[in-house]
Parts: C-alpha cells; structure tokens; sequence
C-alpha cells in the first residue's frame, strides 16, 4: 500500500509516487506521465481515456467524447447527466470512471496499491463563492473514495508547485508561483528554503494565496467566440430588425464542458427554427451541421491548436472545410490578444491582490516560478514578467510540477 500525489487538471491529469529516488511521475499512457483530461464512451458505453480517448473521436467512432471534465467541479453541471451508450451518467460518475482508470494504469505501472492520496485543488474552484467551492472539494473527496483511496486530503495546486520548486532551492527566497493551467490561474507567494521542509507546519510559511477562475480553455472560448463562431452565425442578424442569433448555443459549442449540451434532438428542433427565421440562414445551417453531425469538439480542438500555434506563429488556421470546401478562421497573434484582453487583466488583478495579501512589493519577490501549459502564451507571459521583473524567472515542468509537489506532499503526510 503506497500514498500518491493526483493531478487532476481541467486539460491533463498526473499522478506521482515516492521512489528511492524521490518523487516520480508514473507513467499513465505508453511513456507519457501527463494524459489529457479526457474520456470517450462508445455506443456499448466502453471508455477510452487521455490520446486515445481524443483520437477515437478524431478517428470518427461512434459514441461520445468529454474534455475538461474538472469544469463541472463546484457548479450545478456536476450534477447533470449526459447520454452516453444506452445510459445516462452524472458527470460526478464521469469523472469517477476516468481517475479509477488513472488511478489504475499508475498502479500497474509502479506496482503499488494506492491507497492515501493528496489530491490537488486551485485556490478557489469558484470564484467569489465559498458555498461551491466547499461543494466541489466535497464532491472530489467523494469520487476519490469512491474509486478505492481510503485517506484523501487536498494541497493547493501552487503550494505543490512550490514544494517542487523548493527541491532545487540552495539558500532562502520568497517565490511567486505562477500557476496557469486549463481551468484556472493560481498564485502562491512562499518563503522557502533548503532547510524549511524538516518544519511539520509550514503555514507561516505561506505568505499569500489568491486566484481566478481562468485558464487555457477560457483563452480557447474567447478566441472561437471571436474567431469561429462568427461563420456559423454567431452575431448575425434575424429577420426581425435589431435582433441577432440567440447567443447561449455558440457559447456553449466555444466551451469544452458545455458542448455535449448541444447533443440532442430538442436542441437540434431549436437551431432549425432559428435558421427559418434568419436573415443569414446559410451561416446558421452550418451550425445545424455542426450539430447534427457532433462535431463540435473538432471545432474545439482546432482552436485549441490556432492558439497553441500562435505562441510561436504570427497567424493560424482554424479549419472548417469539412463543412465548406476552403471555409476557415484564420486568426492572429492581434485577435488573440485582443480576445483575451479582460483574462490577462484578470490574472494580473489577482497577482497584485496576492502582493498586496502578502504586504510585499513586486521588488520583495526573489524568485518567478512558472509553470501550467497557460504561461506559455507569449503575450500572458509578457505581462507577468514585466509586473514582476527584478525577480528570477525559474521554469517548472509544464505538466508535471504540480503532481511531482502533490507527491511531495503525500510523503510528508502519509510516510
């Protein structure tokens, strides 16, 4: 029986051990320690997760595909069902069926009954809402017991980041980290140093904590919302003068957790009524298509792709002609900026709250410890390196530092 540290973030999810050489990621898909937050259901309600699950519906298999499952933690969608085979699950059963699977492939990999666990958690799973944050903390200790850990306890997503970070550190400093995942922006400011592990009680050492409901699937939204959305009708005109096309479905086709919603014949009635009363019904057919055909998630992935590209390319192509022949987005590095223009902000708000929490100006900060696939957006790492610039800018694992700090952390707490 062993304890671990699990990673479970709204893009990827990682799971470390102890080993006799420290702290190590297993590996949970081939050689890969990081696997996309990912499961797919066929019509017999069979699941693949993480690449395989992604490239079963790239592939054009039958069933149901659902990303960004930890969306769902603290809001009423955790409750909810969605069709999937000849049933209908929650989403609370959703995600207990994929870490049983993770939970599973990092026992066959390491050998070891995984019985305690420190599960990581952002700053706040809602924001401005203590109530849904208690609730979704609740309901992934749930779902971690009901999957066969018999302790679970939680450690905030950049505290474990720190934990990681302070293994490399040779003197005493005060760290900004920097957390920018998929689904959330998280900021610790932590007095570390050699020697302050060996302490049993580490609050002191805890300066700040602050964060916001923001991350790489938000960027995702913005840029489909700006980008996409408008050649399948979004903002286009009805018939009747001044109104456009209802909004709430290019919303929820632009955002991983919601797209599933679409999915349906009630939904798909709805969308052929408003395509009747369009003034651009041949904009809104494409959406019916889109739907009709469950394809949104393409749509998703590819503007995933548009804005992973555009962090090291002027423009991108969001690709659409399996709807039209040569119909396609085609963003640039401006278009993204300027659709994530109130997220950066936001992020940078919550930097300067956790400062101001900590009584320290940004010139007090010795070390910049980055790390979530969302600091690698060049213009979101632009600003918060200048906002902090006389500070060390230290690179953590993009994917693994967080799940590497969570198994520090199991080991301190459960031996």
């Amino acid at each position: 029986m062993a304890s671990c540290g699990l990673d479970f973030g709204t893009s990827n999810t990682t799971l470390g051990v102890q080993t006799p050489k420290g702290p190590a990621l297993a590996a949970l898909e081939g050689e890969h320690v990081a696997i996309p937050s990912a499961i797919f259901f066929d019509w017999a309600a069979n699941p693949q997760i993480g690449r395989a699950a992604m490239g079963a519906y790239v592939e054009g298999a039958q069933g149901r595909l659902l990303r960004s499952l930890k969306s769902a933690l603290g809001s009423s969608l955790i409750e909810e069902t969605t069709q999937v085979g000849r049933t209908r699950l929650r989403f609370s059963q959703i995600i207990g069926r994929y870490l049983a699977l993770v939970k599973a492939r990092a026992e066959a990999a390491t050998g070891l009954e995984l019985t305690q666990v420190v599960h990581g958690r952002p700053v706040h799973f809602v924001d401005g809402d203590a109530e849904g944050d208690r609730k979704a903390e609740e309901s992934l200790r749930a779902i971690a017991t009901s999957i066969g850990f018999r302790e679970v306890s939680f450690q905030l997503e950049p505290i474990a980041a720190a934990l990681d970070y302070e293994r490399s550190v040779t003197s005493e400093e005060i760290a900004l980290v920097v957390d920018i995942g998929g689904g959330t922006a998280d900021f610790s400011i932590v007095r570390l140093s050699p020697q302050r592990p060996a302490k049993a009680d580490r609050t002191d050492d805890v300066l700040a904590n602050d964060g916001v409901r923001v991350g790489g699937v938000d960027f995702d939204r913005r840029l489909s919302l700006e980008t996409a959305m408008p050649l399948l009708g979004f903002r286009s005109p009805m018939k009747k003068a001044g109104v456009d096309a209802p909004s709430g479905y290019f919303h929820d086709l632009a955002t991983w957790s919601s797209i599933n919603r679409l999915y349906n014949q009630h939904t798909l009635r709805e969308v052929r009524d408003v395509r009747r009363e369009s003034a651009r019904p041949d904009l809104i057919e494409r959406l019916v298509q889109v739907i009709d055909s469950q394809r949104g998630h393409t749509i998703a992935m590819d503007v995933e792709a548009a804005k992973i590209a555009l962090s090291h390319n002027a423009k991108a192509t969001i690709p659409l002609d399996w709807l039209e022949p040569d119909l396609c987005a085609q963003p640039d590095r401006a278009a993204l900026i300027a659709s994530s223009k109130e997220l950066t902000a936001r992020i940078m708000g919550a930097i300067a709250s956790c400062l101001s929490q900590a009584g320290l100006k940004a010139g007090a900060i010795d070390a910049l410890f980055l790390t979530g696939g969302t600091t690698q957006i060049p213009h979101v790492r632009a600003a918060v390196t200048k906002a902090l610039g006389a500070a060390k800018l230290v690179e953590g694992d993009t994917f693994g530092s967080v799940g590497l700090g969570l198994t520090v952390e199991a080991q301190r707490r459960y031996g």
